[in-house]
């Protein structure tokens, strides 16, 4: 009969990492027993995870309903962030920090049933809660925490897809429209700056409005405050814009900086992983040499106990004999000793 490697390898990482090793033995042993060698050897080669993401596999395997509701509310932080609803994101922002602050309370209660648990206070919750948040960033790490089968805490910088910015060059040749003045190329008028529209070709002066130099100049004055303030828009929006480039330029370069940490500490991260599954490897293969060692011992003790107990005996039949033989010695000279007097 096969054994049931989900069922095992669901329990095994269920275990704390402090007893991960021999339940892993336990396991395969459990698959050869079953004639299960490919199960075996597969279980054999499961990898101990970290202590965070032992809780976070807990919280998976245990309650399951309570992760998947990480999927719906990720689906919906990504649409608000890419519809750019501020309302809507800051409020499935405050639904995020509930369902996360509601797991690291659940894994917490799920560790304090489990004996050889490490105790509450070293619980690293912060690095459970930083990959509950990485799971609603990440489709790909949220498929590795709701398999269970985590290795190690996973980390992310801010949430979901980075938008590029939106920048748009605002260059001299556009037409602009401002208030009720239009000034366009070629033929056709301009304004004068009496506010009256002046023909391109050199003619006449055509009146803006009503006949009269108040309203002339209330007409002038009118176009040059819409100039004013386009000025004003114009030159914020550009004073704006040097602000945003100069923060890009500064957010770039600490980008830069902190893909340049973290691929030094993946690389650091990945050479501590590989050391740490060659000691269990090597700690592995020395338990069964151990229980090996310690199976021959057994026997050699068996054997020596065999044996004492055989030289006891031999002994014993030794002595036996040796006086038997003395008794019929001495029967011997008594017998001489009597016939000697009689004759």
């Amino acid at each position: 009969m096969a054994a049931d490697e989900s069922e095992l390898t669901r329990q095994l990482y269920r275990t704390p990492p402090a007893r991960f090793v021999a339940a892993r033995e336990a396991a395969a042993a459990e698959a050869r027993r079953a004639g299960d060698t490919a199960a075996a050897r597969r279980l054999a080669r499961s990898r101990r995870p970290t202590v965070a993401a032992w809780l976070v596999n807990l919280l998976a395997l245990d309650r399951p309903e309570l992760v998947a509701e990480l999927g719906p509310l990720a689906e919906a932080l990504r649409a608000a962030q890419r519809d750019l609803k501020g309302s809507r994101l800051r409020e499935l922002s405050g639904q995020r920090r509930a369902l996360v602050a509601a797991l690291v309370t659940e894994v917490r209660r799920l560790a304090a049933d489990l004996p050889d648990a490490p105790p509450a206070a070293r619980l690293p919750l912060a690095e459970v809660e930083a990959t509950l948040h990485a799971a609603l960033a990440d489709p790909e790490v949220a498929e590795q925490v709701r398999s269970g089968r985590l290795l190690k805490a996973v980390h992310h910088s801010g949430f979901g897809e980075v938008p590029r910015p939106q920048l748009r060059l605002v260059t001299g040749g556009a037409a602009e429209t401002t208030g009720g003045a239009e000034t366009t190329g070629g033929g056709g008028k301009a304004a004068g700056r009496d506010g009256a529209e002046v023909d391109a070709g050199g003619g006449g002066v055509e009146a803006a409005g009503v006949p009269g130099r108040g309203v002339d100049r209330g007409g002038a004055r009118r176009v040059r405050d819409e100039r004013a303030a386009a000025r004003a828009v114009r030159a914020e929006r550009d004073r704006r814009r040097r602000a945003l480039v100069r923060e890009l330029a500064a957010a770039r370069t600490a980008q830069r900086q902190a893909e340049r940490e973290r691929d030094g500490t993946a690389t650091a991260e990945r050479t501590g992983a590989d050391a740490l599954d060659r000691i269990e490897r090597e700690l592995a293969d020395l338990e069964r040499r151990r229980a090996a060692a310690e199976q021959e011992l057994s026997r050699a003790r068996l054997a020596r106990r065999a044996a004492e107990r055989t030289h006891v005996a031999a002994r014993r039949r030794t002595g036996e004999v040796e006086a038997a033989i003395e008794a019929l010695d001495a029967e011997g000279e008594d017998a001489t000793a009597g016939g000697g007097q009689a004759d």
